[in-house]
């Protein structure tokens, strides 16, 4: 068994922030796709907190915004051709985090 150092990128939106009147969350995922990233999951929050308030399900209310995190993991190297463009697409609308990890390879 092999351990492979490499980084997680998180993008914390909400669902319906756009960018350029396209929904910012397939925005990115196409940004990240264009890149060469090796994968990305979208994960839908039931609720949560942050700058820009307050977001859960309300089965009374007619629509939603709900947060949203991009994840998906790769090199440093390859992050590092992609975060310039990421961070203009997210600006103020959201949280960009990055953390070591090691993926076991066999």
């Amino acid at each position: 068994m092999k351990f492979i150092d490499c980084k997680i990128l998180r993008v914390y939106l909400k669902e319906s922030d756009k960018f350029n009147g396209q929904n910012m969350t397939h925005t990115v995922v196409k940004l990240l796709k264009s890149h060469g990233i090796s994968g990305a999951t979208v994960f839908k929050a039931q609720c949560g907190y942050g700058r820009r308030g307050v977001s859960r399900f309300d089965i009374l209310r007619l629509s939603m915004n709900l947060p949203v995190i991009v994840e998906c993991i790769d090199y440093e190297t390859t992050f590092e051709q992609v975060l310039p463009e990421l961070t203009k697409i997210v600006g103020e609308n959201g949280l960009i985090t990055m953390e070591n990890i090691q993926v076991v390879k066999e």
